[in-house]
């Protein structure tokens, strides 16, 4: 077949018929259960109408699935975290060691000021991690338990979990992003960090003035357990001690220390049965058919892979003290697959560049290229459900640009990350939303409106570059 240069209308057909039934998805049918099988359906149906037309116009089906099969297996890593992470979760639980997170937490934390120390917290541990993931797949998941047993509501929490994560993850020289930016715009790491915080600082302080205010207003439902009585169940149910947090500690130490997260999580799962074994024989005891090695054995296998759930009397702390294992992250797996599918086609198409290339027509001033970058980097988190091609894809792009309008590689650097790496968190179908929403068991779109910090940051690009605020020049500009 003879290929033909696509039309800017044959990239928005797609684009616009996911757009539609997603929407249609969730608003009018699914709500928040569209992430249990009918947006993945959705994605593959747009994946076709993409591989229609861009067959119709000459695009060779091996072509395609090729581009496809790369996009999968570039996801490989993700998906054995994702794996991991849940397994993670099933040993931790069965361990104490993050019923004690809870417990001790409680101790600390008050309704009046947790978002804040949410935000904060996280972005700490996200900071010396490097990793949102991590951040958000040991502290976070804590954090959201004790939210809950606080009675707030889980959106509010999820969205202060992921803002802290993120503005971490966005300003540490561990990050991956945070390297991966300055690398296509063409400066140093540790320029690029300072120049950030121009942006990033402010962004992050309105968020916390805003958590603040959300706190002093929040009410408490009648339902919630207080500190005192969760606490106590807590302590008949497991043998809580400061000793658990070694487990946590290693992890975190190991990823601080640059060891890969796949051995690091799943060092840390073993950990995790080993400190079962130790610390919460009776409750092994206790919840085992019979009072013997393979029955224990058999519930630390379970909580690994199926389901753990930990006999608390209280409904609230009964729902708390479960979690789903290597099997409850299958649903966000299939749906990261899903997105890969419908990346891969819109890529080989030429779609993707075919649209950001609509975005940089016409522009001139130091706003409209500022826009066009962020816009870029939305639309590719939208379209192409990956972080990394949303910093790549634009970074290629616009960097020569940006270097003949006399604008230094940092402008760009900067906006890539307050609009590419951020953003990707808040869209269901992008691999990070599909992640972040599996492992906290809180919906993308419910989470979203409350992660002030992700949707501040290129609002903030756009102000500073209109109003000309610490733009960088070259000495020829």
């Amino acid at each position: 077949m003879n290929e033909q240069r696509p039309h800017i209308i044959h990239a928005l057909i797609p684009v616009g018929v996911l757009v539609a039934l997603l929407s249609f998805n969730v608003i009018f049918v699914f709500g928040d259960d569209a992430l249990a099988g009918s947006n993945q359906m959705i994605l593959l149906i747009s994946a076709a109408v993409a591989g229609a037309i861009a067959w119709a116009n000459g695009t060779s089906w091996e072509t395609l699935i090729h581009r496809v099969g790369q996009n999968i297996a570039d996801t490989t890593p993700s998906l054995l975290i994702l794996l991991l992470i849940g397994s993670l979760a099933g040993t931790w639980m069965i361990s104490g060691i993050v019923p004690a997170m809870i417990s001790y937490g409680l101790q600390l934390l008050h309704a009046s000021y947790f978002l804040p120390a949410t935000a904060v917290i996280c972005a700490i541990v996200s900071l010396a991690t490097g990793s949102s993931w991590s951040t958000v797949a040991t502290v976070g998941i804590a954090l959201l338990g004790i939210g809950q047993a606080l009675g707030m509501n889980e959106a509010m929490v999820g969205g202060a979990i992921i803002s802290g994560a993120y503005f971490g993850d966005k300003l540490s020289p561990l990050s991956d992003t945070t390297n991966l930016a300055p690398a296509m715009a063409g400066t140093d790491l540790f320029t690029h960090i300072r120049y950030m915080l121009y942006t990033t600082i402010p962004s992050m302080l309105l968020a916390l003035v805003a958590y603040a205010a959300m706190g002093w207003f929040i009410e408490i439902p009648e339902t919630a357990l207080n500190a005192s009585e969760i606490t106590s169940e807590i302590a008949q149910l497991f043998n809580i001690s400061p000793w658990l947090f070694l487990v946590p500690i290693a992890v975190l130490g190991m990823i601080i220390k640059r060891v890969p997260a796949v051995p690091a999580l799943f060092i840390g799962t073993l950990l995790g049965a080993l400190a079962a074994v130790v610390f919460q024989v009776n409750l092994l005891q206790g919840m085992a058919a019979e009072e013997g090695a393979m029955d224990m054995y058999r519930l630390i296998m379970n909580a690994m892979t199926v389901d753990v759930q930990i006999p608390a009397t209280h409904p609230i702390l009964a729902d708390l003290l479960s979690t789903g294992g290597l099997s409850g992250m299958l649903s966000t797996i299939w749906l990261i697959v899903c997105a890969m599918v419908f990346g891969g086609v819109m890529e080989a198409a030429g779609y993707l560049q075919l649209l950001a290339e609509a975005l940089i027509r016409g522009v001139k001033s130091v706003l409209g290229l500022v826009s066009s970058t962020v816009g870029t980097c939305i639309m590719l988190n939208l379209t192409a459900s990956d972080q990394y091609l949303a910093i790549v894809v634009p970074g290629k792009m616009y960097a020569p640009i940006y270097k003949q309008r006399g604008l230094k590689p940092e402008v760009l650097s900067r906006t890539l990350e307050d609009s590419g790496t951020v953003t990707s968190v808040l869209i269901p179908w992008n691999t990070c939303g599909a992640t972040q929403a599996g492992i906290l068991g809180v919906a993308t779109w419910a989470y979203a409106p409350f992660a002030i910090f992700n949707w501040l940051s290129p609002l903030m690009s756009l102000v500073f570059a209109g109003l000309n605020i610490r733009i960088r020049k070259t000495e020829t500009a």
